[in-house]
């Protein structure tokens, strides 16, 4: 039987809920335009306390100062199809899964390299 909070209604929904919050966060603090890169919406120039290490990915948007070069966009892309299959379990999901990257399985699966955890 398939789990209906996964990859459904309701994970897109979580998902949809959290790209609000992004966008509440973001906009008024974001520094020029937002951009859409795929299903990403872009807020650059925040303030460092507005998100976590480089930069973070709440629902469809990332939050970041300056982090957003073409290989950590494509890691958060993959962090947006997450959201969308785990929705609001996502959060909760990611810290079980610990703080260091190396090990956290959502930070792997969007690419260690990608996401400046990582060399070559």
């Amino acid at each position: 039987m398939r789990n209906p909070l996964l990859d459904s209604p309701v994970s897109r929904a979580g998902c949809a809920v959290a790209t609000a919050v992004g966008l509440l966060v973001g906009v008024p603090l974001s520094v020029g335009r937002v951009r859409r890169e795929g299903e990403l919406l872009v807020c650059r120039g925040l303030p460092r306390w507005a998100f976590g290490r480089g930069g973070t990915c709440v629902g469809r948007v990332y939050l970041t100062r300056d982090n957003d070069g073409p290989a950590v966009l494509r890691h958060e892309q993959v962090h947006v199809r997450q959201w969308q299959r785990y929705g609001l379990l996502l959060p909760l999901l990611y810290q079980l899964a610990g703080r260091d990257p190396s090990r956290n399985r959502f930070e792997v699966e969007a690419g260690l390299v990608d996401g400046g955890y990582a060399r070559r």
